[in-house]
């Protein structure tokens, strides 16, 4: 039986939580009609985040319905790198890459695949923005208003029409999100940003989709890493007009078919309310 879905896990120093999520993952995905994938990309980890994995791996039998396996990346290069290196080792046709944390939770899977499988999108990602009732832990008022400020900027200098690009919960159709996987240069922060730009540009179907989250202790997300983030806006700005997209969205072009152009692109699952939408994002809906 082919793997229809492959699960990657981006983690740094994660050894003392990771276990939980892998045991979550793998139970839900011995749950699934199909064999899954698991893969743990160890981002040049200081503890031991890849023996803890390895050896739940080891420790699970999934009756074949299950392959999982570690990635040890040496040195840290950012969970950019990281999040690329496991999409581009997966080996099914879909593949979803989520935050190590399970901030959103990994039930909330069929939201972002089943619309890739039906054939509708090419890219389907978890917002907390569109449906912030959703959220059931909240981040410290001054990361959520920092996140709003961020999207804001995204989307001036991205043209991207989406409310969150942040959220660490997104579903590749992978033939031909390859090429835009493979071109993209981001290794840190922006890196979310980055890859749905480029898919933007090449024409893919994007799909915003609201989805549960809920605020996690150890987040690696600081005060400096959103300030990095965005200089990293203004560098995705920089290397499209520099052209350094260009291969990567004409290959992209190329692999999708005739059938998908004819999709309405980067429909969002609705736009969110506007009680939830901070007043300097007001009346800016695309």
């Amino acid at each position: 039986m082919a793997l229809s879905l492959s699960i990657i896990i981006p983690a740094y120093n994660e050894a003392t939580r990771i276990g939980k999520s892998l045991h979550t993952i793998l139970d839900y995905l011995g749950e699934q009609p199909g064999r899954g994938e698991l893969i743990v990309v160890d981002d040049g980890s200081l503890d031991e985040t890849a023996k803890v994995s390895e050896e739940i791996f080891a420790s699970r039998d999934a009756g074949g319905r299950v392959e999982a396996r570690v990635i040890r990346v040496e040195p840290n290069r950012g969970k950019g790198h990281a999040v690329r290196v496991g999409l581009l080792a997966a080996r099914a046709p879909i593949a979803l890459f989520s935050d190590a944390d399970l901030s959103t939770p990994i039930t909330e899977t069929p939201k972002v695949v089943e619309p890739i499988r039906a054939g509708q999108y090419d890219v389907v990602f978890g917002s907390r923005a569109l449906d912030r009732k959703l959220i059931g832990v909240h981040q410290p008022w001054r990361r959520e208003q920092s996140g709003r400020v961020f999207n804001r900027v995204m989307r001036m200098l991205t043209g991207l029409p989406f409310w969150d690009t942040q959220c660490g919960f997104k579903a590749f159709r992978m033939d031909v999100c390859r090429p835009v996987i493979e071109g993209a240069l981001i290794d840190r922060f922006g890196f979310d940003v980055e890859l749905l730009h480029v898919a933007h540009c090449a024409g893919l179907r994007l799909f915003e989709r609201a989805v549960r989250w809920d605020d996690v202790e150890g987040s690696k997300v600081s005060f400096r890493t959103g300030l990095d983030g965005f200089g990293e806006l203004r560098l995705i700005r920089r290397n499209w007009k520099q052209g350094r997209y260009d291969e990567a969205i004409r290959r992209a072009r190329e692999i999708a078919s005739h059938a998908d152009a004819r999709a309405p692109l980067h429909a969002p699952d609705a736009a969110p309310l506007e009680s939830d939408v901070s007043p300097e994002l007001a009346g800016q809906r695309i």
